[in-house]
């Protein structure tokens, strides 16, 4: 089982590391190496994804990856900012669905800014479309342009989808449905957007297949505000690669902090990407303090969907519970009568409780 661990910047060293410690705690045969990825890579090899770190991740059966970019990046050219690199090895690996839980642990019930009784419970899986959507579609960029009598700089994007895209990103939920509550609900804005107005009748026609689960369609605005009122009304939201970026990150609030959200980014294959669902944190990095649970429940799901070792996986996901009950907190979860504890002293308690 071979790993390519891409701690990245911020506080992705910090908090990858305490993830592959608790993998090397299952004593099972991993192979690990680590390489650039992000902001790091620009300072290193002048590219935010290095023919090195490629070579690397198609080699590995899986990737681990902490987080990318920082304030000191943000005025590169776009071609050396962090984030390419990141949408680089999605596109190169061809990892197309994205799965982000959002879990509310019962330990944590008070740490949602949500009532108690809005977000008791709640246990959400979205699918986000990776590969098409506006951040892949072409033409694109900024360009002086004659507009109303004026001069000016214009900017364009454009997004797109083809029948196939749609399709292949509806059954992973159908899939992930049929496994949990048998509800997907399709988030698109079809009254504005005919790309949109496509993934609506696709999901329809592939909904034909999954007799045994229910669909519902529904348009992202309502959806944002849904969220908010009645998160539990949902199982599995798919939808594409935009309205997934937004909405699963707003999914991740209601359970009092991101840094508890794990991620997989999958291939046909179920070789996958798995990083947790929050940034690098810059302004936390270096300092111990951050939460490294998210990635390290982002290895479970690495041993679930990739290396089909499902009962390695709820070891990790029973000690991260077993942690949370016995008081164990750090700065972004942490309540009054609560053990504060920093990355290191965390990642300490989740192998005790292995």
């Amino acid at each position: 089982m071979k790993i390519c661990v891409l701690p990245g910047d911020g506080i992705g060293p910090e908090i990858t590391a305490e993830a592959v410690r608790v993998l090397m705690a299952l004593d099972m045969k991993f192979e690990m190496e680590e390489a650039l990825l992000g902001g790091c890579a620009v300072d290193a090899a002048g590219s935010p994804y290095p023919e090195a770190t490629q070579k690397l991740a198609q080699a590995a059966d899986a990737v681990l990856l902490g987080a990318v970019g920082g304030p000191q990046w943000d005025n590169n050219p776009r071609e050396l900012r962090p984030e390419r690199g990141l949408l680089g090895i999605r596109k190169q690996l061809g990892l197309f669905a994205n799965l982000r839980p959002a879990i509310l642990y019962p330990e944590l019930a008070n740490a949602s800014t949500l009532k108690p009784e809005v977000v008791a419970g709640l246990d959400i899986l979205i699918v986000r479309e990776l590969t098409g959507d506006i951040y892949f579609g072409q033409p694109r960029g900024i360009e002086m342009r004659d507009v109303d009598g004026k001069h000016q700089r214009f900017g364009f994007n454009t997004m797109h989808y083809t029948e196939s895209e749609i399709r292949r990103i509806v059954r992973v939920a159908f899939d992930a449905a049929r496994k949990r509550n048998k509800r997907v609900c399709s988030v698109d804005k079809m009254n504005v957007l005919e790309c949109t107005q496509l993934w609506r009748d696709v999901a329809t026609e592939v909904a034909d297949e999954y007799a045994d689960v229910e669909l519902s369609h529904m348009l992202v605005d309502n959806a944002a505000m849904q969220l908010v009122k009645n998160p539990k009304q949902f199982d599995v939201i798919v939808t594409g690669n935009m309205f997934g970026d937004i909405l699963s990150d707003e999914a991740s609030m209601l359970t009092g902090s991101i840094g508890m959200l794990p991620s997989a980014s999958l291939d046909e294959n179920n070789k996958g990407l798995y990083e947790p669902s929050h940034g690098s944190a810059p302004d936390i990095a270096g300092k111990g303090v951050a939460n490294p649970l998210a990635t390290i429940l982002s290895a479970a799901m690495m041993l679930r969907y990739t290396f089909n070792r499902e009962e390695a996986a709820q070891r990790i996901e029973t000690a991260v519970k077993k942690v949370l009950s016995q008081g164990f907190r750090t700065g972004d979860i942490f309540e009054p009568g609560m053990k504060k504890v920093g990355t290191k002293e965390m990642g300490d308690a989740v192998l005790a409780a292995l």
